[in-house]
């Protein structure tokens, strides 16, 4: 290419450039040596002709999202019924028959109630993981990149970012671990920065339990979780717009894609790709988040003679701890229990509903703990704390891998505070607008 020619081109507008001009001559060489019936549309043909529709394509991309999450939540309701009541059981067992009381409550609340109420969630998690196994195997998922990057580069984002952004959707550390593929430092960046605004599973126990108890669940509660998850997208495009225009000035690079043809998912590889995404959950539910509920459990019962063995919860360190922290989150309608929940929440998502099971009790009070949660949020302060969880600090590890993939101190203490500075705007604006629409 010469120097003309070049001159005023990015690389990325070089590389497209290139892209085209070979893309032009194989097509000017196949139609010359290349002699061949009428060409008859095939399936593929049939399916990308409606999937990557300039007007439907994103419409039935967000349509084939919300029926995920409906299955999400409808499949995986009996199963998680069936763990409450093995848990309850066993806590109740436990209680019964160790006669020394603080181990009784460290094996019925601690272990089995604590535990059990995070284990509670592997049902839907193993869905979602499902559903999304299936579109991706299918060729779908490709697709949905393909749909998506027009709308993601004028956004400032771009196209290769997809991959990244829906690997988020099960995990935040590997979508972040795969903004490697991205050759642009600044749309890599800008990757890494709003790929926590993209939900991971770890989240969806919390969205779960508060949206089935506010909406009741059925469709409501499915609807309910949907939206979570595009105001995470919606969220991500808005923040990559701002520090396109800001921080990293330019314009993404070109995005070039092939398609795979559309194959029926195999029920082997299907299952294999949601072990290979769920299995992190368990694995984390064995580690990170048991050692967590045992020091919640233990500040829930100390000082023991003052909380009886963590029956007068009020009394207890992380009551006490829990107020401390509770004025910053007053406004919002959300008392001391969400304070803590939260705070434990930064160094494992799915804390935030083993420290509601610990505190508020669980196993045969299952039913008793929806019914308090019922008291303490409303549809609007439920929403807003369901919004909350979804955008303020990534779990610890998240941190850590925003540190590794940047080299940059500077950059992952700058990630931390805008998410929760962006986590307090949303819960504000949300709480506000419901306000003036006449809720509470």
């Amino acid at each position: 290419m010469s120097a003309a020619l070049s001159d005023g081109l990015s690389d990325g507008d070089t590389e497209a450039l290139i892209a085209e001009r070979r893309y032009e001559i194989i097509s000017k060489i196949v139609s010359e040596v290349v002699r061949e019936k009428r060409r008859e549309w095939t399936k593929t043909d049939l399916f990308d002709h409606v999937f990557l529709h300039k007007v439907l394509g994103i419409p039935i991309f967000l349509a084939l999202l919300w029926a995920v999450f409906q299955f999400t939540f409808t499949f995986s309701e009996p199963f998680m019924v069936m763990i409450e009541i093995f848990f309850g059981w066993l806590g109740t067992v436990a209680a019964q028959n160790i006669e020394n009381e603080m181990i009784a409550s460290f094996v019925s609340d601690g272990v089995c109630n604590g535990l059990g109420s995070v284990l509670v969630f592997v049902p839907p998690i193993f869905s979602l993981f499902f559903a999304l196994a299936v579109l991706e195997d299918s060729g779908y998922l490709a697709r949905a990149a393909f749909v998506m990057d027009r709308l993601m580069y004028r956004m400032g984002l771009h196209g290769r970012s997809f991959i990244p952004l829906m690997c988020g959707f099960g995990c935040n550390i590997p979508g972040i671990m795969a903004t490697r593929s991205i050759e642009s430092e600044k749309d890599r960046m800008i990757t890494i920065l709003v790929n926590p605004l993209m939900s991971c599973g770890a989240r969806l126990p919390v969205y779960v339990l508060i949206s089935g108890v506010i909406f009741g669940g059925g469709y409501a509660a499915g609807t309910a979780i949907f939206c979570i998850y595009v105001l995470g997208i919606a969220l991500a495009v808005i923040m990559a717009l701002i520090f396109r225009r800001t921080i990293f000035r330019g314009k993404p690079s070109a995005f070039v894609l092939e398609l795979p043809r559309y194959i029926m998912p195999t029920v082997r590889s299907t299952l294999i790709h949601t072990w290979e995404r769920g299995k992190y959950f368990l694995m984390k539910a064995g580690t990170i988040i048991f050692g967590v509920m045992i020091v919640v459990w233990f500040l829930t019962v100390m000082p023991w003679d003052a909380t009886n063995g963590g029956e007068i919860i009020e009394k207890s360190l992380i009551a006490q701890f829990g107020k401390v922290i509770e004025p910053v989150f007053r406004p919002f309608g959300w008392d001391w229990m969400a304070a803590v929940a939260l705070f434990f929440g930064f160094l494992a998502k799915e804390v935030v509903v083993g420290t509601y099971g610990l505190l508020l009790g669980g196993g045969e009070e299952e039913e008793a703990v929806k019914d308090a949660l019922a008291g303490v949020f409303t549809p609007l302060t439920g929403f807003a704390f369901m919004a909350f969880t979804l955008i303020y600090v990534p779990c610890v590890a998240a941190v850590a891998t925003i540190y590794r993939e940047t080299n940059s101190l500077k950059w992952t203490i700058f990630a931390v505070a805008y998410l929760v500075a962006l986590a307090f705007i949303v819960a504000a604006i949300i709480i506000g607008i419901g306000h003036l629409l006449g809720f509470s």
